[in-house]
């Protein structure tokens, strides 16, 4: 491709609504084109990259037995009712009506359609398993579209949808599946951490997350160096550290005892933080209250004063469809007295807690009235709970679960998502096989999701520099990038015209900067800019010397080769 051709074009500054690298970069570049928010045109640099992307996916999905069909983005939204994932998506879901006044869905995945194929196709147990996949647009009504194509309204995925007969045959297809995966990001040279993780509104049992760590990722995931545990936050367990006694150091948790309650007057005191210190007390000596609205029902959650609310744990111990925070009116209204609230007298709320209330004795809490807090205060001595479960967030420096090793955590953008479905599409959906005997039985499925055009910022949010995007080579849009300098010169673009003919004919592709207008800075900074693996320039200084420059984007120093030699150095360099 020569470059006086290319629709797109590099920009000298960076777009000021550009929120991370790879949004920046990728607009920089004349990568992408916004439309509205969250809704992008790929231009053709990127829909290079991408198709090789999805080369690589198909190949890998095929090989693990897969096969590929398409399903249409338009479905009625009857299918979505019958699953109750309408509610659950909520707002996510992007809904319109026909012409005929029917309820449709531009669908943000494909459980509900792909589970109707098999119910018509698959009768018993001789035709499973079978693994579907498909990449095609999905739709998600985003709330805060960010970062360009790391989250937003319209996006290519690959969707795939395994079935089997039961949860045996269903953990092979998903063990295959995350072994594809690995093979995938592997050959798009992308180091990823598989993750334990929440389902979320797709439901199911098991699931993992795939998360490609860099600082401006919005996913945190919480590792054990020492035993290998990684979980996404939203997951993650930990061992939290032992509360202090108050009395002499070496006094065990186990055998401090029980202190009757003691009023205390806190004027003022309305935070952990407060209490902590106006007391004397750690913060692990105290109880946190907080309100939460879980599908307008408002609930008491109380946990250990140094912890955190999980609220993705939290709302599946709850299974409710909605949670926030309560408003300051719900908190009035439930007769709470916010900075000073406490579990103990509380008896017309549903009440949640964390095991951590019992990880510690004589807990400082509020008192349900204003400046007032009270000492003492021991589970399941002076307080009951309707349900006793874990909703912390697992922190770093908290115990690993498994080897209780010091937990460490990183920020990461989550390229891809596992999960183990089980009988729930399959049952509600009335997708049923006969088994040897003759008896019928739901299929166990799975579903597997890389978002293909996150991949590609992911790559880039990962692989760049000051300079520009650095491009892994199996996806970049082209392998080399020929910058002809002083192109008003007749030799120099006789050599350059020559030797991008030859290139492309020894199968290498390459970007041509044949623009006879550009200074040799801008050229060579656009180089930099798109990022591709090789760099080779024609000028009439090398032509002197029947050589071309090359220089690797991640090396430092150009080496010159000789003219008939180009060829075969780019394969060389690029493995080939």
């Amino acid at each position: 491709m020569r470059m006086t051709r290319l629709v797109s074009k590099t920009l000298r500054a960076d777009p000021p609504e550009a929120e991370t690298a790879s949004h920046r970069l990728l607009l920089r570049a004349g990568l992408i084109h916004q439309v509205a928010a969250g809704v992008y045109a790929y231009l053709p640099l990127a829909w290079r990259s991408l198709r090789k992307i999805e080369d690589i996916i198909r190949q890998e999905m095929d090989a693990a037995g897969s096969q590929e069909l398409m399903m249409p983005a338009l479905q009625p939204r009857e299918l979505w009712e019958q699953t109750g994932r309408a509610a659950a998506m909520g707002q996510v879901l992007f809904s319109l009506e026909d012409r005929r006044g029917r309820p449709m869905v531009l669908a943000p995945t494909h459980e509900e359609v792909v589970t109707g194929i098999v119910r018509a196709n698959v009768q018993s147990y001789r035709d499973l398993p079978v693994i579907l996949y498909q990449i095609q647009t999905k739709f998600r009504d985003e709330p805060r579209p960010r970062a360009g194509l790391v989250r937003v309204r319209e996006f290519d995925m690959k969707d795939a949808y395994s079935f089997n007969a039961d949860e045996e045959s269903l953990d092979d297809s998903y063990q295959a599946m995350a072994q594809a995966y690995r093979n995938i990001y592997r050959r798009c040279s992308l180091p990823v951490l598989m993750a334990e993780a929440d389902s979320g509104a797709i439901g199911g049992k098991d699931s993992h997350e795939f998360i490609l760590s860099t600082p401006t990722g919005e996913d945190t995931v919480i590792t054990c160096p020492a035993c290998g545990y990684t979980a996404n936050a939203e997951k993650a367990e930990g061992v939290y550290p032992d509360a202090m006694p108050d009395t002499a150091l070496d006094t065990a948790l186990d055998t401090e005892p029980e202190q009757p309650l003691e009023e205390v007057a806190t004027p003022g005191i309305k935070t952990i933080a407060e209490l902590a210190e106006f007391l004397n007390l750690p913060t692990s000596r105290t109880l946190k209250a907080v309100f939460y609205a879980a599908d307008g029902e408002t609930v008491f959650v109380t946990l250990r004063g140094d912890l955190e609310v999980n609220e993705v744990k939290l709302k599946n111990a709850l299974h409710c469809q909605e949670l926030r925070l309560a408003t300051d009116a719900e908190v009035r209204e439930a007769g709470l007295v916010a900075g000073s609230a406490s579990p103990i007298g509380i008896s017309n709320l549903r009440q949640v807690a964390d095991p951590s209330i019992s990880q510690g004795r004589n807990f400082a809490v509020g008192a349900n009235r204003p400046d007032v807090h009270v000492q003492n205060a021991n589970y399941p001595r002076d307080f009951q709970v309707d349900l006793l479960t874990d909703i912390a967030l697992a922190q770093p420096g908290h115990g690993c679960p498994h080897c209780n090793a010091p937990l460490e955590a990183t920020r990461g953008i989550e390229v891809g998502h596992i999960f183990k479905l089980g009988t729930f599409y399959s049952e509600a959906l009335g997708a049923l096989y006969l088994d040897q005997e003759g008896r019928q039985h739901p299929i166990a499925m799975g579903c597997y999701g890389i978002g293909v055009g996150r991949l590609l910022a992911a790559a880039i949010e990962q692989n760049h520099d000051d300079r520009g995007i650095v491009f892994p080579a199996p996806i970049a849009p082209y392998q080399a990038h020929l910058v002809g300098l002083n192109l008003t010169d007749p030799d120099v673009v006789a050599a350059a015209d020559a030797l991008y003919r030859e290139l492309w004919a020894q199968g290498i592709e390459t970007l041509y900067d044949d623009r006879p207008d550009q200074a040799a800075g801008v050229k060579l900074n656009d180089a930099d800019l798109l990022g591709l693996p090789l760099r080779l320039v024609v000028s009439p200084r090398n032509l002197r010397n029947n050589a071309v420059e090359v220089k690797g984007r991640r090396e430092t120093e150009a080496t010159m080769v000789e003219m008939d030699g180009v060829a075969a150095a780019i394969k060389q360099a690029l493995g080939a």
